[in-house]
């Protein structure tokens, strides 16, 4: 989905969502964010803080990713927000990365966010962003971090792209399952949904592991 359209699809939501109060707040808080007057901090990095207050938490996450776009916030404001920022705050900075940050940049924030056992920040961390800029060493230990935690692999962006024929993967995946198994512990279901997609279609000969 193209920047525009990501953004018209999150007003929309939120027009219909919203209280008549909590709606007034956000046009207003938008229209600090793309003035970006010049004091410290910048009133919407306010607003980006406050939103789960002024919005209910369950519609936070779309709030301030629309204030993100509306700031056109750089990859330097970004790192910051994140680190200075609550577990709600670093997810919409996870979910904004992909139209704001075209090169690499936002990795360090992808890593970090797999590193922790938030459900809630690992799936945010396998969106778009890391199914372009992900190394592939990186990515198939953040599949193994979803099976692990119970993050649905649906939450995986381009995971039938990026699984095919991704023999490393295969392996690993085993050798999960059979960790698994030896402990006397479930296998995800998942984890054999994801094995299946390794596999080259029938055409194909057989497909030596990707770059690791």
């Amino acid at each position: 989905m193209t920047k525009a359209a990501t953004v018209t699809a999150l007003r929309a939501h939120l027009d219909a969502e919203l209280t008549d109060t909590a709606r007034e707040w956000l046009d207003h808080a938008l229209a600090a964010a793309r003035t970006a007057a010049d004091t410290t901090p910048p009133v919407w990095e306010t607003r980006f803080a406050e939103a789960g207050r002024r919005t209910g938490q369950d519609h936070a996450d779309a709030a301030r990713i629309l204030l993100l776009h509306a700031a056109h916030a750089d990859s330097t404001t970004l790192h910051r927000l994140y680190g200075e920022g609550t577990a709600a705050e670093r997810r919409a900075v996870l979910h904004a990365l992909p139209h704001l940050v075209p090169g690499p940049e936002g990795l360090l924030l992808v890593e970090d966010a797999l590193r922790t056992n938030d459900t809630r920040l690992v799936a945010a961390a396998v969106g778009p962003y890391a199914a372009t800029h992900l190394p592939a060493h990186h990515w198939r230990h953040a599949v193994l971090k979803c099976l692990f935690t119970g993050v649905p692999v649906d939450a995986v962006a381009e995971l039938p792209r990026r699984a095919h024929g991704d023999t490393e993967l295969a392996r690993m995946l085993g050798d999960f399952a059979a960790e698994r198994t030896a402990a006397g512990r479930t296998v995800p279901e998942d984890l054999h949904r994801v094995l299946a997609l390794t596999e080259p279609a029938p055409h194909e000969p057989g497909t030596e592991a990707k770059e690791s």
